[in-house]
C-alpha cells in the first residue's frame, strides 16, 4: 500500500487503485467490500463498452482483436515505477499479441484469452497537490495505433438522492442514473461535474470528450470521463469511436478538487 500526504488530505493506492483519498478526515472513494461495485477505481483501455455481441471482436488496422468488456488493461498488473510523500507513478506495459487470461471466463463470459495487435506502455501518476488529486494517464505506442479511453472511479454517495451537476445548470440524481441502467447516463461533451454531497467534490478532466454515469446503488457513484461513449454505436461498429495516436504519447488528466479543503 502506498500512502500519499499532505496537510489535511491522504491517498492511498493498492497496486495501482485508488482505494482512498480523505480529506479533513471524509472519505470520497467508494470502500472495496461496500455495496455496488467490488473495485475502487479502474482504466477502461484500449476500448470501452461491451463487446459480447460483437463475438467480442474489434477491428484494427492490424486485424481483429479479442476484447471484453472495457478491454484487457484491467488484466494486467501495475508496477511501482517511483513514489514519495506526494507522488506515486505506476504503470502496465503490453507486448503485441500477447495472450492475456481473461478473469470473467467462464462465469460472465465465453473467451477465456483477450489480446491486442499492438504494443503499448500506459502510465498512471497520482500527485497530491494543496488543491487536490490529479492523475495523469500517459500512453505510449506506435502512432496510429486506434484506441479509446476511460477512467472508471467510484465515490460515495450519500442517498439516492444525491444530486451532481449536469447540463446548462441542471442537475441530476443519482435515482435518475440507476433508472438508465447498465448503458450508463452520458453527459457529452461535459469536462467537469460537481458531486454534491454535504462535502462536496468537484471532478475536472483534460483530454477527454465525455462523462458516463453508473451506479446500482444509493451510496456509490462512478464518474467515469471517456474519449467516446460506447452506447452510441452497435458493439460490431465499436472501432468507430477510435482515437489514433500520433507521434507523440497521449495524455489525459482528472483532477479531484475538494470543495472544503
Amino acid at each position: 500500500m502506498i500512502a500519499l500526504k499532505l496537510p489535511s488530505q491522504t491517498v492511498k493506492i493498492d497496486k495501482g487503485e485508488l482505494v482512498s483519498y480523505n480529506v479533513n478526515s471524509v472519505e470520497y472513494i467508494h470502500q472495496k467490500g461496500a455495496p455496488g461495485w467490488r473495485n475502487a477505481d479502474t482504466e477502461m483501455f484500449p476500448v470501452i463498452g461491451p463487446t459480447a455481441e460483437a463475438n467480442f471482436t474489434v477491428w484494427t488496422p492490424k486485424g481483429d482483436a479479442i476484447q471484453d468488456q472495457h478491454g484487457l488493461l484491467r488484466e494486467l498488473i501495475y508496477t511501482l515505477v517511483k513514489a514519495d510523500d506526494t507522488t506515486a507513478i505506476f504503470q502496465k506495459e503490453y507486448l503485441a499479441n500477447t495472450k492475456i487470461a481473461n478473469s470473467k471466463y467462464p462465469d460472465k463470459s465465453t473467451v477465456s484469452e483477450l489480446y491486442w495487435p499492438y504494443n503499448f506502455k500506459f502510465q498512471k501518476k497520482y500527485e497530491l497537490t494543496k488543491n487536490g488529486l490529479e492523475i495523469t494517464f500517459v500512453i505510449t505506442a506506435e502512432e496510429g495505433m486506434p484506441y479509446m479511453l476511460g477512467y472508471h472511479p467510484a465515490f460515495k454517495t450519500e442517498s439516492k438522492f444525491t444530486e451532481l451537476s449536469a447540463e446548462n445548470n441542471s442537475t441530476i440524481n443519482v435515482k435518475e442514473i440507476q433508472a438508465v441502467g447498465n448503458r450508463a447516463y452520458l453527459l457529452e461533451n461535459r469536462t467537469e461535474t460537481t458531486l454534491k454531497n454535504t462535502n462536496s467534490v468537484t471532478i475536472q478532466t483534460k483530454g477527454f470528450k465525455h462523462l458516463m454515469l453508473w451506479t446500482a446503488v444509493d451510496t456509490m457513484l462512478c464518474i467515469e470521463p471517456i474519449t467516446f461513449y460506447p452506447y452510441a454505436v452497435t458493439q460490431d461498429k465499436l472501432s468507430e469511436g477510435y482515437s489514433y495516436m500520433g507521434k507523440l504519447p497521449a495524455e489525459y488528466k482528472v483532477f479531484l478538487k475538494p470543495t472544503y479543503l
